[in-house]
């Protein structure tokens, strides 16, 4: 049997934060007003704004190319690896981390999270 453990490639989200969402939020969602779309999409771009800053700005160079591979070109990680010239496992410590002494330490994600946490960026 393998090791799969989705916690090391999955981005936990606490339940409560579903619990405030409407049905207005899901992506699926059909808005047929211009009233409610506006406001939305305004702050939908203002919180991709604002991570897209804190990826340029607080990210190391590596983990900068990988989540820009990654998350905005679509690559995986095993393609990723091969332009850095590093290898998948490395890509992924870049991405997501490594668990130290049942901690998990590095990783843009968690970088990315702990500055949204500190500058109180949320969405919705």
């Amino acid at each position: 049997m393998s090791n799969f453990n989705p916690d090391f490639w999955e981005i936990p989200v606490p339940p409560e934060y579903f619990e405030q969402l409407t049905t207005e939020d899901h992506l699926w969602n059909q808005e047929s007003s211009d009233e409610i779309k506006g406001p939305r999409r305004a702050k939908r771009k203002k919180v991709l704004r604002q991570i897209h800053q804190i990826i340029s700005n607080e990210l190391t160079t590596r983990q900068n190319d990988c989540v820009q591979l990654y998350f905005y070109e679509g690559k995986t990680q095993e393609e990723i690896g091969v332009i850095l010239g590093i290898s998948r496992r490395v890509v992924s410590q870049h991405l997501f981390g490594v668990t130290r002494d049942g901690r998990k330490v590095g990783g843009a994600i968690n970088k990315i999270r702990k500055v949204c946490r500190k500058m109180g960026i949320q969405y919705p």
